[in-house]
């Protein structure tokens, strides 16, 4: 079984700030002679390109079992892969002028109400169209703790999540916000719409979660490894073949939501990866991010911001309710 050791390459855990830049892989029997390149570019989902996967085989950032290797190399079970990306030496992210929706800005913070479809922060063969892209034209100046490629990102959610994220304008405001994530005084609220009748009004999902051996894009609840994970949820109403859900996030891992409520067997509405095929159709997962608290880094002032659902959704819920 795979085990995911760290963050994602060029991309941050969902409600984590980064903290390195590395992958670890045990490999499973089922891909006993896969050629290294090809695992590789598979178990990043995708998100860099084979020849970028070669030359950095060439570079000496992938090794398995610590050696280097040649990108036609034949793994076998049990050895272990290891990816450190490199830095980028030079990155021309240029400032668009993307329509953003402000929630709320000042000289430290900046709280926008992040549409569906849209990514945080640009990745490898990405750059552009972006949040990122969106906040260096509307706010010039934003922390560089994370770097060129994602200044001012302090969390994410999904490209296909909708609702509140905030991001820093200088790195003391960075540094306090990623503190505040870390030790989960950040208060995350999301609105959700999932499959099925849940029959607890409330409840607590708390499930490790890990990569996914059959699909490594995703991640599943794991009985050993993996990182803590912990959702709760609350039934706000009941459509019979559906229950609107606010889930509160204790912790913060890629995908959580989505993994833990297929876990349960209630997928989300919509969800292209962990959902349902049939039944009602929505452009991407019924998950909005409809409630951001957090202390301000300078004046301690305990804000709280929330947002409406997207129209798309709201119309949905206007239907599930006259029917």
């Amino acid at each position: 079984m795979d085990k995911h050791q760290s963050a994602d390459p060029g991309a941050l855990p969902e409600e984590i700030a980064v903290e390195e830049e590395s992958m670890q892989w045990n490999v499973s029997a089922e891909f006993n002679k896969q050629r290294v390149d090809k695992y590789v570019t598979e178990a990043m989902g995708d998100e860099v390109s084979r020849s970028q996967i070669q030359l950095w085989i060439d570079q000496g950032h992938i090794t398995v079992n610590g050696k280097t290797v040649k990108a036609n190399y034949k793994l076998s079970p049990n050895e272990t892969v290891d990816v450190r990306v490199p830095a980028p030496e030079s990155v021309d992210i240029v400032p668009e002028n993307i329509p953003l929706d402000v929630v709320y800005e000042d000289s430290d913070v900046i709280v926008v109400n992040k549409p569906r479809g849209m990514v945080v922060h640009p990745a490898v063969g990405h750059s552009s169209g972006t949040l990122v892209n969106a906040l260096m034209f509307h706010c010039k100046d934003l922390s560089g703790i994370n770097g060129e490629v994602r200044p001012g990102i302090v969390h994410r959610i999904d490209k296909d999540t909708s609702g509140l994220l905030m991001a820093a304008k200088n790195d003391k405001a960075h540094a306090s916000l990623a503190e505040q994530l870390k030790e989960h005084s950040v208060s995350r609220i999301y609105t959700a719409l999932a499959h099925g009748n849940i029959a607890h009004n409330h409840g607590t999902v708390d499930a490790n979660l890990g990569r996914d051996p059959h699909d490594r894009k995703m991640f599943t609840v794991v009985q050993s490894g993996g990182k803590h994970a912990i959702t709760h949820f609350n039934v706000s109403e009941r459509f019979g073949d559906y229950t609107l859900l606010e889930l509160k996030l204790e912790t913060g891992r890629t995908h959580q939501i989505r993994a833990h409520m297929k876990f349960i067997g209630h997928p989300l509405v919509g969800d292209p990866m962990y959902g349902r095929t049939g039944g009602l159709k929505l452009q991407g997962q019924a998950l909005h991010a409809a409630s951001l608290g957090f202390t301000h880094p300078t004046t301690g002032e305990r804000l709280e911001f929330s947002a409406p659902i997207p129209a798309d959704l709201e119309e949905l819920l206007t239907h599930l309710r006259s029917r």
